[in-house]
C-alpha cells in the first residue's frame, strides 16, 4: 500500500467526513488518530462533505463532540463549493434557496441576496424540512428561467430511523416538473475537488483523496487527477469495487491503516529536512 502512495511525495490531504471519520456522530476507530497525525505533520488538509445543512463551525462543533478536532478553516462543505461557483460565475447575484444555515450563510458570505422575485438562480440544498411551497416556488421560478443549481446529487442521506432523501431526489423531482436538470456543484463533480485543492493550495499530483464511496469520493479524486483510497467503513463494500470500471489507487479497511503512513512521511520529511540544515 505504502508504495503506491509514496511512489510520489504526498503533500496535501483531502477526506471525506461521514463514512470515514464517523458514522453520524459515532467516531470510527483511527479517525482520532489520523487527524491528529496530519495536524502533527503540518501538511495540509480538508475535510470535505456533501452535506450543505451545516457551516463549518456547526460541523467543527459536531466532530469535536465525537472527539475528532478538526480546525473550522479545514471542513469544506458542498455549501461552500456552490458558493464559490456562483461568486465566480455571476458575482453579487440574487438566489432563491431551498435549505439549511450551511447553505443560506454561504450565500450571504458572498454577497447573494435571497429571494424569490425573479432570482438569477433556484439553489437546491439538503435540508430535513423540505416543503411542498417551497419546492413550488422552485419549480415555478425554474420554469419561468431561473438557472437551476443544487449542492449535491446524494438521492439519499442516512438517519438513526433510515434513509431520507436528499437533495438528488428532490432535484429529480423539480427536474421532472420543469424539464430542466441543475448543475450539481458536489461530489462527484471534480469541480469540488479542484475548488478544494485552490483552498489549501494542493496540486494534484502530490494529494491523495480519501472516501468510502466509490461512486463519489474516488470518481471525483480520480477526474481531478488525485490518487485515492477507498475505506471500506462506509457505503461501498470490499466485494463491491471489482463492479466499477475503475478503481481506486489503494483499498483499505478503515481511515486507521493510514495514520503509520502519515506518520512515516512526517518523520521522512523531518530527515529530510535536517539533512538540508547540514
Amino acid at each position: 500500500m505504502t508504495s503506491l502512495l509514496t511512489a510520489r511525495p504526498v503533500e496535501t490531504w483531502l477526506t471525506d467526513m461521514d463514512g470515514v471519520l464517523v458514522h453520524e456522530e459515532v467516531p470510527i476507530p483511527g479517525a482520532t488518530d489520523f487527524i491528529s497525525a496530519l495536524q502533527s505533520s503540518g501538511r495540509r488538509f480538508l475535510v470535505l462533505t456533501n452535506n450543505s445543512i451545516y457551516t463549518p463551525r456547526d460541523l467543527r462543533a459536531r466532530l469535536l463532540g465525537s472527539g475528532i478536532d478538526v480546525p473550522e478553516e479545514a471542513i469544506f462543505t458542498s455549501a461552500l463549493a456552490t458558493a464559490q461557483f456562483l461568486a465566480d460565475q455571476r458575482p453579487h447575484g440574487t438566489a432563491y434557496v431551498v435549505g439549511e444555515a450551511g447553505l443560506t450563510t454561504a450565500l450571504h458570505d458572498i454577497g447573494y441576496v435571497m429571494t424569490d422575485r425573479d432570482p438569477d438562480y433556484v439553489v437546491l440544498g439538503e435540508t430535513r424540512t423540505y416543503s411542498f411551497e417551497a419546492i413550488t416556488k422552485a419549480i415555478r421560478l425554474v420554469a419561468a428561467g431561473a438557472r437551476f443549481i443544487a449542492t449535491n446529487p446524494d438521492p439519499s442521506g442516512p438517519s438513526q430511523q433510515g434513509l431520507l432523501p436528499a437533495t438528488g431526489s428532490v432535484a429529480a423531482l423539480i427536474s421532472t416538473a420543469t424539464g430542466r436538470t441543475p448543475y450539481f456543484i458536489g461530489k462527484p463533480n471534480p469541480l469540488m475537488m479542484r475548488s478544494a485543492l485552490n483552498r489549501i493550495d494542493g496540486h494534484s499530483e502530490s494529494t491523495v483523496m480519501v472516501g468510502d464511496r466509490m461512486d463519489t469520493d474516488i470518481i471525483s479524486g480520480l477526474e481531478a487527477g488525485l490518487r485515492t483510497v477507498l475505506v471500506t467503513t462506509g457505503s461501498t463494500r470490499p466485494e463491491q469495487v471489482e463492479t466499477f470500471p475503475y478503481r481506486p489507487t489503494v483499498v483499505v479497511d478503515s481511515i486507521a491503516d493510514l495514520v503509520a503512513l502519515v506518520t512515516e512521511t512526517q518523520t521522512e520529511t523531518h530527515s529530510e529536512t535536517q539533512e538540508d540544515d547540514r
